[in-house]
């Protein structure tokens, strides 16, 4: 660098220096030659001074700029520093923030499982008192209107009972007196099974959440279930023997059963557990033995016994199926004064066969020397509920009663169609944690994003406008597979992608091998099943391939609607759904759209419609 310096040192003018006489001007020339030096040396002896000021000035100016330039460098650093740091605090703080909102749902989600967990913990002491012989069935009954009448209250008041006994569990609740005004229904369920415990079919799914929802309505569910040797713990809380003897009516004798209770998903289990008959419930298999009549009658039995010895007044028993059928006629015949069997195996539990195999009773329709329990069911029952994903009250009286046609035709004022159902608080695209952006029918700007976060958490191509389709099955036969195979052949050179997922070990061995033959980059295979993945594979899909449109199991078909994916099934035959719309389903535009544009076509037609008419615009 360059510094210029102008009149900060004044140099000394020629004209400055005295003046040389004349007389030395005169002199020889050797005299003023030597003079001229002395001149000379005399100019430089003069300039020195100034030089070295000259210089040390320029030394101490250049010193002051580069320290001025190097303070100039660390702040300009520093504050880069700075704003790195305000950056950080800032997204610290986000984090924070979404945590901080996380744990008050967490707990808020808590606090109600909590109280609802102590409210169903309440009620089996409250049994465990009436069994031991410290209150009366009376009180018994007086108390549990209580703490249904006060369900927050009780929750509140009775947040330790694990540390206390029986008896001073019974003193504070004969102290408590607060009493709520609400009226809530006491309902419970005698079934066979129930997710998580005992997950095996629709059934499961089913319990579960129609006792979740009404639960969250205000009302108190039970529910009374079997002690199967492969019941699955993992979620029980609170599992603990009932030290009393119960004893239930079977084959003309009584039979002693240990009683176990314990809280899921807020909600009271009882199970029951036979003695000297252990080995009804401690086999491989829940269904599918010939002595299931038998098996399923001591259970139905045993249950009507525990809730009358117990004390219980429920305002609604539900029963499931056939195997609990026969619990109906069992409560008007005896309580309140496989599906066709042998009449006089009736009398096992208690029942008189001459009085119920009658055609307006249990007699089969078709069969009539057999009784049928299921019918016994629907005769006996106040309300049954047909459970079916596509189809209406109609087509299921003509053509899917299995010989109960008659029978459902005179008790048709009794008759509700239900879907299968899945607890619509978990797949809900509007409130699921999963999604990386959450959406509803009113606004599907977040399925894009969904979409975009699904394609590239899998590696495929992140293009919104692509086709994207979605394929979870919990079991694959070799037919499924050819069709399947087809299928993705043809879309797959269309740049169609696709993402498998199996629901099972026996999904999982068929989709390794399908795997081995399409070798593509647009088709991506899961070998195990992830929650969190498959909200995002349905949130995320445009279609979403279905073994069956009937599926009582997964639901694959209502959750897809729910998503705003489009249901193709793998197979012809089962190609229309439009009957999902005909009850109980929520009703949207999008889902109507959804039913009348892609309820009958083919993988091959719903892709074109797709990329014709993007359904986010919807």
């Amino acid at each position: 660098m360059n510094i210029f310096l102008h009149t900060a040192i004044p140099f000394p003018s020629p004209f400055a220096f005295p003046k040389i006489s004349s007389t030395i001007i005169s002199k020889p020339v050797k005299a003023c030659a030597a003079q001229a030096v002395d001149s000379i040396y005399l100019l430089q002896e003069m300039l020195q001074p100034v030089k070295s000021v000259q210089e040390k000035k320029h030394n101490d100016i250049w010193q002051l700029f580069s320290e001025a330039w190097q303070n100039i460098m660390f702040l300009n650093n520093q504050r880069m520093v700075a704003m790195e740091e305000l950056d950080k605090m800032k997204r610290e703080n986000e984090i924070l923030l979404d945590r901080i909102e996380q744990l008050e749902m967490k707990k808020q989600n808590s606090c109600g499982k909590d109280r609802l967990f102590i409210k169903s913990d309440l009620l089996p002491r409250i049994d465990s008192m009436v069994l031991t012989g410290m209150i009366s069935t009376g009180e018994a009954a007086g108390l549990r209107m209580m703490i249904l009448d006060s369900k927050v209250s009780v929750a509140d008041d009775f947040s330790d009972i694990h540390h206390k006994n029986d008896a001073e569990l019974l003193a504070e609740l004969r102290h408590f007196s607060d009493k709520c005004k609400k009226k809530c229904f006491h309902i419970v369920h005698v079934c066979t099974e129930m997710e998580p415990v005992i997950p095996v079919g629709s059934l499961a799914s089913y319990v579960t959440g129609i006792s979740c929802a009404l639960q969250r309505k205000g009302h108190f569910v039970e529910v009374v279930l079997p002690k199967y040797a492969g019941l699955i713990l993992d979620e029980v809380q609170g599992l603990r023997e009932i030290e009393a003897e119960f004893y239930s009516y079977f084959n003309g004798q009584l039979h002693n059963n240990k009683i176990w209770t314990c809280v899921v998903h807020g909600i009271g289990i009882t199970f029951i557990q036979p003695i000297f008959h252990s080995s009804f419930f401690s086999r491989e298999r829940v269904y599918g033995y010939a002595d299931d009549f038998e098996r399923f009658s001591y259970f139905s039995r045993a249950s009507l016994d525990y809730i009358l010895r117990s004390g219980k007044q429920p305002d609604v028993i539900h029963i499931h199926n056939w195997q609990t059928a026969i619990v109906g006629p069992l409560f008007w015949d005896v309580f309140s004064k496989q599906c066709l069997v042998q009449p006089d195996k009736l009398a096992l539990c208690g029942l008189e066969p001459s009085r119920l195999h009658r055609p307006d009773r249990l007699q089969d329709n078709t069969k009539t020397h057999l009784v049928n329990i299921l019918k016994g069911g629907i005769v006996y029952s106040n309300k049954v509920i047909l459970l079916s994903s596509i189809h209406s009250k109609g087509l299921i009286i003509r053509s899917l009663s299995h010989g109960l046609e008659p029978t459902l035709a005179i008790h048709m004022d009794k008759l509700l169609v239900a879907p299968c159902g899945f607890d619509d608080s978990i797949w809900n695209p509007s409130t699921d944690h999963y999604l990386p952006q959450r959406y509803s029918a009113d606004d599907m700007k977040g399925k894009a994003v969904c979409k975009v976060a699904l394609q590239k958490h899998m590696g495929l191509s992140e293009n919104a406008s692509l086709v994207l389709v979605g394929c979870m099955f919990s079991e694959v036969s070799d037919v499924d597979l050819e069709n399947i195979k087809a299928l993705v052949w043809i879309a797959s050179k269309k740049g169609v992608q696709f993402i498998f997922m199996g629901l099972s070990k026996i999904s999982s061995v068929a989709l390794e091998s399908l795997q081995e033959e399409l070798k593509d980059d647009n088709v991506i295979f899961i070998k195990e099943y992830e929650e969190a993945m498959s909200h995002l594979i349905f949130a995320g899909s445009d279609v979403i391939l279905c073994q069956s449109f009937d599926d009582p199991v997964l639901q694959v078909l209502l959750k897809a609607i729910r998503y705003g994916a489009a249901p193709v099934a793998t197979n012809l035959v089962d190609k229309q759904f439009r009957l999902i719309i005909d009850h109980d389903f929520e009703r949207t535009n999008f889902s109507q759209y959804i039913s009348n544009v892609f309820g009958s076509l083919s993988l091959s037609q719903a892709i074109d419609e797709i990329v014709r008419i993007p359904r986010f615009t919807f």
